[in-house]
């Protein structure tokens, strides 16, 4: 009877484990590299998604209001 509280909570526990690896790995927000690429979230272009899920935005259709450092 255990057996299906064990099942949940560890694929609940894995399913957490693989989101925290995501924003680790693909975050603009999060630099590994601090020679080759100091500030990565400059070389974002505001089309790119970086949000897991977004409700009612198109980033396709965004354009580009800042300037370039």
């Amino acid at each position: 009877q255990l057996i299906p509280l064990f099942v949940i909570i560890g694929s609940g526990g894995v399913g957490a484990g693989l989101y925290l690896m995501r924003l680790a790995m693909f975050n603009p927000d999060v630099s590994w590299d601090k020679k080759n690429n100091p500030e990565p979230w400059n070389k974002m272009s505001p089309s790119d998604q970086y949000k897991f899920y977004s409700v009612n935005m198109d980033y396709s259709r965004l354009k580009k209001d800042r300037p370039d450092f």
